[in-house]
């Protein structure tokens, strides 16, 4: 069993909560390149970031799936990561994403609001993690606040017709499936290192990527992807997918899941004024408020882990 000892567990914390924290914002750059996609397929875009990824990891999977532990148990437990995670939330995301032009681009960050209460519920029924009364209030604390960095003075648009409610059902799947993803992979990584955890869910979801594309009707668009579409999925599985991935499964080994889901919400925070920058977004007074107390209650819920480690 790869099981971090606790004495390594305390000493490399605050590692770990800065890579999570470091993987969060690589993803705050997904939503650009990804929604300039538009006019492909969402399972076809998924099925081409996890297959350009997992020929990427090809050097190392022999030497280091040697050394892992693959049980039925952990072969499993891994599969259902790469479906609920790999799969279906990159998927429902990618879908929110497309249909930007029926719902404002920050609604669609709803879903890093929502994620934590999916993930705080499965680490608790699944495993045992416990819900102090501290962590709680900070928990609460932080959705509150990422709520109003996201929707100026608490107001959200529903008015822009029927494509607002698919597109919020859509990221409202991504968190269900990327929430408990969360917790699956902290239970998985008990078991396997981060790297080979970063591979199994690499390979699986290219294999649950591929069976999907076949079900979904959309094998065609395999076809339609040119130099254009592959510079930027390549640059996709490269940042935001890959490394991203790799940089939060060595995070996450030595946090708790319910911790980890609240370090992500920095991935909205800079979202929101990565739009600013670029689409000239410019932010009301309660976002930048909701910000500084947003980043406050990351940092006091990053103590309260450290203080359980001792």
């Amino acid at each position: 069993m790869n099981k971090p000892s606790l004495k390594k567990s305390q000493s490399v914390f605050s590692q770990g909560s800065i890579l999570i924290v470091l993987a969060a914002c690589l993803w705050a750059l997904d939503g650009i390149i990804r929604r300039s996609l538009y006019h492909l397929s969402p399972v076809v875009i998924v099925f081409y970031e996890h297959l350009i990824g997992s020929l990427i990891l090809l050097p190392i999977v022999v030497p280091t799936l040697k050394k892992e532990n693959l049980t039925g148990k952990v072969l499993f437990n891994a599969s259902i990561v790469a479906l609920l995670g790999g799969l279906l939330g990159t998927l429902f995301i990618t879908s929110a994403l497309l249909k930007a032009h029926f719902i404002a681009f920050s609604v669609v960050f709803l879903l890093q609001k929502l994620q934590p209460l999916f993930a705080i519920t499965s680490a608790n029924l699944l495993l045992g993690e416990k819900i102090t009364k501290g962590y709680i209030k900070w928990a609460v604390l932080a959705l509150v606040a990422a709520f109003f960095v996201t929707f100026p003075n608490g107001y959200i648009n529903l008015d822009s017709g029927p494509g607002t409610v698919y597109a919020a059902l859509f990221a409202l799947g991504a968190a269900v499936c990327w929430g408990i993803s969360t917790t699956l992979s902290k239970s998985l990584l008990n078991k396997v290192s981060h790297q080979g955890g970063t591979i199994l869910r690499f390979y699986l979801a290219t294999l649950w990527a591929f069976l999907a594309v076949f079900v979904l009707g959309a094998q065609d668009g395999l076809m339609t992807v040119g130099v254009f579409e592959l510079s930027r999925l390549t640059y996709i599985a490269l940042t935001t997918g890959l490394l991203a991935m790799w940089i939060y499964y060595k995070g996450l080994r030595t946090t708790e899941a319910k911790v980890a889901t609240i370090l992500e919400l920095a991935f909205p925070l800079l979202a929101v004024f990565i739009d600013m920058v670029l689409y000239k977004t410019i932010l009301a007074p309660t976002q930048y408020l909701a910000a500084m107390i947003l980043m406050y209650a990351i940092y006091r819920v990053g103590k309260l882990q450290h203080a359980s480690a001792k």
